[in-house]
C-alpha cells in the first residue's frame, strides 16, 4: 500500500512540476514521456538496444554470482583467503565508477567495459552476501558437521549451499535491478551504440527530453520486473523446501 502511496506521489510531482515549468526541453509532462513510450515501443531499434543492455546486466549479473558465491565458499574454508580478499572487497566498494568506467574505456571498448564495470560493482554484494549466509550456517551448524565428521566436499554441497541458497537469492533482485542501473551509466559515458545507455546519450544530445524520460521509465520498469522475478524464484524455492 505505501509502496503505490509513494509511486503517487511521485506521479503527482511529475504532474506539478511540469505544470509549473511548462518547458518540455527542461521536463516534459508525463503525457508526452508516455506518447514517447508508445513510439518507442513500436521502434524495433528500440528493442534491439533494450536486448542487448539486458544481455549486458545478465552476463555481469551470472558471472558476479558465480565470482562471488565461489570466492565465499573458499574463504569460508581458509580464513587465508577471507583475509586476503577482504581489501580487495572494500576497495572495490569504495572506488568511484565513473572511474571505473574510463579506465575500462582505455583498456576495453564500449561494448565490454558495461559488462565489466558493472561485475567489479556486483561482485562485493554477492560476496558479502554469501560470506554472510556462511557465516550463520557455520554458527548454526558447523558443531554438528563436525561433530558427525562430514567432509568439506560434502558438507559445502549438500549442507552449505542449499542452506546459503535461500538468503542470496533474496538479495539478488536488488542487486540485478542495481547492475542493471550500472549497466546503463556505463553504456552512457561510453556511448554504446544500440544500447539503452546510447539511445539516452543520443536523446541527451539532441536535447529529446521527452525521449530521454520515456528511456528512464523503460529502465525503472524493467528493473521492477528483474526484482519480482528474483522474488519469485526465492518464494518458489522456499516453498519447494518447505
Amino acid at each position: 500500500m505505501f509502496s503505490a502511496l509513494a509511486l503517487v506521489v511521485l506521479w503527482a510531482a511529475w504532474l506539478i512540476a511540469a505544470a509549473i515549468v511548462r518547458n518540455e526541453y527542461v521536463l516534459p509532462s508525463f503525457w508526452d514521456a508516455c506518447r514517447e513510450m508508445g513510439r518507442l515501443f513500436l521502434d524495433a531499434a528500440f528493442w534491439r538496444a533494450l536486448g542487448n543492455t539486458l544481455l549486458r546486466t545478465f552476463l555481469a549479473f551470472l558471472f558476479s554470482l558465480l565470482l562471488g558465491v565461489g570466492l565465499a565458499l573458499v574463504a569460508d574454508l581458509h580464513r587465508a583467503v577471507r583475509a586476503f580478499f577482504a581489501p580487495i572487497v572494500s576497495v572495490l566498494r569504495t572506488v568511484p565508477t565513473m572511474a571505473i568506467i574510463l579506465i575500462l574505456l582505455i583498456w576495453t571498448n564500449p561494448r565490454i567495459a558495461p559488462v565489466i564495470v558493472s561485475l567489479l560493482v556486483l561482485f562485493p554484494s554477492f560476496y558479502a552476501a554469501t560470506l554472510a549466509a556462511l557465516d550463520e550456517v557455520e554458527a548454526g551448524y558447523g558443531e554438528l558437521a563436525r561433530a558427525f565428521g562430514v567432509g568439506a566436499g560434502r558438507k559445502l554441497t549438500q549442507m552449505y549451499l542449499p542452506l546459503v541458497a535461500p538468503p542470496v537469492l533474496k538479495q539478488a533482485g536488488g542487486i540485478f535491478s542495481m547492475g542493471l542501473k550500472i549497466t546503463i551509466s556505463g553504456e552512457v559515458l561510453a556511448n554504446t551504440y544500440r544500447s539503452l545507455g546510447g539511445l539516452m546519450q543520443e536523446a541527451k544530445m539532441f536535447t529529446q527530453m521527452p525521449t530521454l524520460m520515456a528511456l528512464t521509465l523503460f529502465s525503472i520498469v524493467a528493473g521492477f520486473l528483474l526484482e519480482g522475478l528474483c522474488l519469485l524464484s526465492y518464494k518458489l524455492i522456499v516453498r519447494w523446501r518447505a
